[in-house]
């Protein structure tokens, strides 16, 4: 199925690294331009996660239809 994320939550809390502002929101962008490819619900985040290396606290998206 496919994807697209309407809004989207990451965790840039990180005790390590500080993510600054202006890449939190190319990150942010960039998730939300892209059509994703995933099974369910579980697998997108688990996409998204792996794609950019950030956790997710919450999520929106809408299917899209072929």
């Amino acid at each position: 199925m496919k994807f697209q994320v309407t809004s989207i939550n990451f965790d840039f809390e990180d005790d390590n690294f500080e993510c600054p502002i202006n890449e939190q929101m190319e990150i942010i962008d960039e998730t939300k331009g892209h059509i994703w490819d995933a099974d369910d619900e579980n697998d997108l985040v688990k996409e998204i996660t792996c794609a950019t290396g950030w956790c997710i606290n919450s999520i929106n998206y809408r299917h899209i239809l072929a």
